[in-house]
């Protein structure tokens, strides 16, 4: 059985797995394995170094190019230009592992089971960490069993509104936001593509959202040549869809109605589930980020939404907020109504109880 993983828990898996441990992280492709991967390591002052397997042509580029020792007479391979010399250890992230030519995957072998190279040591705590794509879209190669052994492999699957978080901290466009909160299956390209025979066809993922995203906020005019632009990066599918939730302009914000509910209620109203499911989860994201969302005025005017949900003829909405609340990825929103506001939390789990 393939074992799943989100971004939190991959995080939380990089720091409980010895150093000894390789890892394998299978999934498509533009999903953050690089980016998690670099960012957690380097925040904590280790230095990461990444190899593409994919456009290596020659074991030379890692174990580096043969040369006669004048002292010995013997052969000597010169450290490559990744090889770290100041014997400081390293993150060494081997990306595109199965896209590798299987000389490249022989070389590999010895460096997964006893971390050398041509004889020469990674230095002591360093750790070995690869990535591959699983799928059929791709052209990939098989791996030898004996090196898929020397690997913990597990399926990295983050979920949208993690990457929603990151993205409103990363200073995403909002309107890219808005429509991948209401648009989960265009995050990474699923049901995007309209001609499955063409291998050019273009279909949305996770870097090409942030694309997207500067583009618009270097546009001031969306113009039928920016959504060719787009559509070049996302796919027309998913262009199109952006562009039409773009011209519906912007729903009420999270910041609206946690400072005056009474005030919003009737824009509310006109609301269906498909828009309360965004709020939802810019309720959560706003009190996460703690943007006009962890004080009293806050908590007595989200007991109101919550109430308005539940008793309100919203209950589809409302069980849509206490799965993002079950979901656990907005942890310091959940700790908010737990602690400072247990109204709320009551009244989830008096909700759930009662499903």
């Amino acid at each position: 059985m393939s074992i799943n993983i989100n971004a939190k828990e991959l995080k939380n898996l990089l720091d409980s797995t010895p150093h000894t441990h390789n890892i394998m992280l299978s999934g498509k492709h533009g999903i953050g394995k690089s980016r998690i991967i670099t960012d957690h390591f380097s925040a904590k002052g280790q230095k990461v170094v990444t190899l593409f397997l994919g456009q290596m042509s020659d074991p030379g580029d890692l174990i580096g190019l043969p040369n006669k020792d004048e002292k010995t007479g013997k052969t000597v391979f010169m450290p490559p230009y990744w090889f770290p010399t100041d014997n400081q250890p390293v993150v060494l992230f081997l990306d595109e592992l199965n896209r590798a030519r299987p000389e490249i995957l022989q070389t590999i072998m010895d460096l997964a089971l006893n971390r050398k190279l041509a004889g020469r040591e990674l230095p002591a705590g360093s750790r070995i960490v690869s990535a591959v794509n699983d799928g059929e879209e791709y052209q990939l190669t098989d791996l030898d069993p004996a090196l898929v052994s020397r690997f913990n492999i597990y399926n990295f699957r983050p979920t949208v509104g993690e990457w929603v978080l990151w993205a409103s901290n990363a200073g995403i466009d909002k309107h890219v936001i808005s429509f991948i909160e209401g648009n989960n299956r265009m995050l990474d390209g699923d049901g995007a593509a309209t001609d499955t025979s063409s291998s050019l066809e273009k279909t949305p993922d996770r870097r090409g959202w942030e694309r997207v995203s500067d583009i618009i906020k270097t546009t001031p005019t969306v113009t039928a040549t920016t959504k060719k632009v787009i559509a070049g990066i996302v796919g027309a599918k998913a262009a199109a869809e952006f562009f039409e939730s773009f011209n519906q302009g912007s729903i009420l914000s999270a910041e609206a109605i946690l400072k005056d509910f009474d005030g919003q209620k009737s824009t509310l109203e006109k609301y269906q589930a498909h828009d309360l499911a965004i709020i939802n989860e810019s309720i959560f994201r706003c009190i996460e980020n703690d943007k006009q969302g962890t004080n009293e005025v806050a908590a007595d005017n989200l007991i109101k939404y919550m109430n308005w949900l539940a008793n309100g003829g919203k209950r589809e909405s409302m069980a849509h907020f206490c799965s993002v609340f079950e979901g656990a990825t907005y942890t310091k929103a959940n700790l908010f109504m737990m602690s400072k506001a247990p109204k709320c939390f009551k009244t989830i789990t008096e909700f759930i109880k009662n499903l």
